[in-house]
């Protein structure tokens, strides 16, 4: 089978591999789509994501398909289902797995991250870690599941409250889905800070009230007719952005910092101005318990995921898509393994 093999910084290979057999309680994906991941971006330029990749492991984590064969001891999913695939596994057995806060597990299995993952025809996965997806669900929008699921959970910890005013910094897919959350969650007026023209016009489309151009407008004086800001949530990942939300944030408001930042990447903060508002800061890691809500919310309609995929693309391109931001300024790219 073809795959994409991660040899380090910089190295990413497109090779032939043996086809997995399934183990005990194990299921093999036809995998017919999986989503380009900042997560994966941020490891082919050599920095660690949610876990450190070791040399020779197949990327990819945001993946849909079609299970082809069931190991031993199979008894919740079969051959023909079509499933999404949650790839963090918890041992279930560590004090924070047993704690509640599994998404901290001591042992925990990521699949594309420290095991072999989506980017490749097949991927052997244990069947806890798949959900059947409806047949109205595209495997193309089924792969949006863990991305959405990430973002519930960031949203979990921003704590809106109907009638609050929020503000989402960053247009991409992360950003985009986020305006939708807020909405969902019931944000009276929700505010997008994109520099990108398409991405202010497609979250207004999906329910953003305003959106802003930072490079052209002063973007204080740009929210001002929406009140104080409640909520901000920084989904670039850059320091700069990260700054912006707090001096943005109104008072007594929640900021979220959601957007991945590279490892040895340093904030200025100013206390005293976080002081005066009496900001609370928060983080959000991985998608612990989301992946059911998040699958949910696409199954029904209620979340457009669609409108956040820019471009499918075959396996061969994906380490030209890594390298690039080009190719990735438009949305979420998605990776099927079957293009010619």
């Amino acid at each position: 089978m073809k795959a994409a093999v991660f040899h380090g910084k910089g190295d990413l290979r497109i090779a032939e591999l043996p086809r997995p057999v399934p183990g005990e309680g194990e299921v093999l994906v036809q995998v017919m789509a999986c989503g380009v991941c900042g997560t994966d971006v941020h490891i082919y330029h050599g920095d660690e994501g949610a876990a450190r990749t070791p040399a020779g492991t197949v990327l990819g984590h945001e993946f849909a398909g079609i299970i082809v064969e069931v190991g031993p001891g199979v008894t919740t999913a079969k051959v023909g289902d079509r499933v999404c695939v949650d790839p963090n596994k918890l041992c279930g057995s560590c004090r924070w797995c047993l704690g509640g806060k599994g998404h901290f597990c001591e042992n925990m299995v990521g699949i594309g991250t420290t095991v072999h993952g989506g980017f490749a025809q097949y991927c052997a996965v244990s069947a806890s870690q798949v959900y059947e997806i409806a047949e109205s669900t595209t495997y193309e929008m089924a792969a949006m599941t863990e991305p959405l699921a990430c973002c519930l959970h960031g949203i979990d910890l921003a704590g809106i409250v109907p009638g609050d005013t929020v503000a989402v910094i960053g247009g991409g897919m992360i950003g985009q889905l986020m305006v939708q959350l807020a909405r969902l969650s019931g944000a009276a007026r929700v505010a997008l800070i994109e520099p990108v023209e398409s991405k202010r016009q497609q979250a207004l489309a999906l329910g953003a009230d305003l959106a802003v151009d930072p490079t052209a407008e002063d973007v204080t004086a740009a929210l001002s007719p929406l009140g104080p800001v409640q909520v901000v949530i920084e989904c670039v990942g850059k320091p700069a952005t990260m700054a912006q939300a707090m001096n943005i944030a109104g008072p007594k408001a929640t900021v979220m910092l959601f957007g991945l930042t590279a490892p040895d990447e340093e904030l200025t903060v100013l206390p005293f101005r976080m002081f005066k508002k009496e900001l609370t800061i928060k983080t959000s890691y991985i998608n612990p318990y989301t992946q059911s809500r998040a699958l949910s919310l696409i199954d029904t309609g209620r979340v457009d995921v669609s409108a956040c995929v820019a471009a499918c693309r075959p396996l061969e391109d994906l380490p030209q898509v890594l390298a690039d931001p080009a190719l990735r300024r438009d949305g979420k790219v998605i990776i099927n393994p079957w293009m010619e």
